[in-house]
């Protein structure tokens, strides 16, 4: 059994209710029943009931009760560990967003504290956002928009450009440019809505309202898993930053118009308790978005 299991399943315990358990946990509903099935399996039975309504078997009465003492004392035993930690160097637990520009952890770590050490821990906008609320990290870059608790902040720090990534082979690769109504009918395969919901739709709703109506791939990856395809599927296409645009069989092209904008924000608890964060977050609240360094 993982923590994060537990951690599922508890909160369900509590809510009686898939949606809501999983819309406290930010992961989505089909999730959050996959891997209580793990569970189940792994415990050799069922722990609730689903029809009619959420229910607890005596099975999941004991893992429910135990359960949340296990994740108290597991709590407690990080907040100790992590307050001896402290007495040392002051640290940042620092979330860092898959796929960033490379400038922009550069630019956070700058910005702490002289002697501030900056530990890192990687993940998707839904993965930043779990791990906040769990006190995992300290701060951590998302991709906006973004639904927050009203115990988070945000604040944006930096933009990101997209155009259009697809085969050398595809047809499109031809043009300097492409009109976003050349894209309609065109299979887009893009990362898995639960990763970042907000740019998720936010991207698709801006591509329609500049009349490129996509066919939204069956297939969703990251982006590391979507370059490594593209080359292989001429009849795909992508959404990217020009990052990736020599890689052999590649090709990269802006859109007529204008660019796709993605927005980096920085989140974060309050009220702010770690000095290195209400340092950065004194910056942040003072600045405007920063841009990518002069090569």
């Amino acid at each position: 059994m993982e923590l994060r299991q537990l951690r599922y399943f508890v909160v369900l315990g509590e809510e009686l209710h898939f949606r809501r358990a999983a819309e406290r946990l930010f992961i989505s509903t089909p999730t959050l029943s996959q891997q209580i099935k793990v569970l189940e399996r792994e415990m050799g039975g069922p722990l609730l009931s689903r029809e009619p309504r959420v229910e607890l078997t005596a099975a999941g009465e004991v893992l429910f009760r135990t359960g949340k003492e296990a994740l108290r004392a597991v709590d407690a035993a990080v907040r100790e560990t992590r307050r001896a930690s402290a007495a040392g160097a002051p640290v940042l637990r620092f979330g860092l967003l898959n796929g960033v520009p490379p400038w922009l952890p550069s630019r956070i770590e700058e910005l702490l504290p002289p002697g501030t050490r900056m530990v890192l821990t990687g993940g998707t906008t839904a993965d930043q956002v779990r791990l906040l609320d769990d006190d995992e990290v300290d701060l951590a870059l998302v991709r906006a928009p973004v639904a927050l608790p009203s115990r988070f902040a945000q604040h944006p720090v930096a933009h990101d450009e997209l155009g259009v990534l697809l085969s050398a082979a595809h047809p499109l690769a031809e043009c300097d440019e492409i009109e976003p109504a050349d894209l309609t009918d065109q299979e887009l395969v893009m990362f898995a809505r639960e990763s970042a919901a907000g740019l998720h739709d936010e991207l698709l709703r801006a591509l329609r309202d500049r009349g490129a109506h996509v066919r939204l791939s069956d297939s969703a990856m990251g982006h590391a898993q979507m370059v490594a395809m593209l080359p292989l599927r001429p009849d795909v296409i992508g959404l990217s930053t020009s990052r990736p645009a020599d890689r052999p069989g590649l090709a990269w092209r802006p859109l007529c118009g204008g660019p796709l904008v993605v927005t980096y924000a920085a989140i974060w608890r309050v009220p702010v308790r770690n000095p290195a964060v209400r340092t950065l977050v004194s910056v942040l609240l003072g600045d405007t978005p920063w841009q990518p360094p002069v090569p």
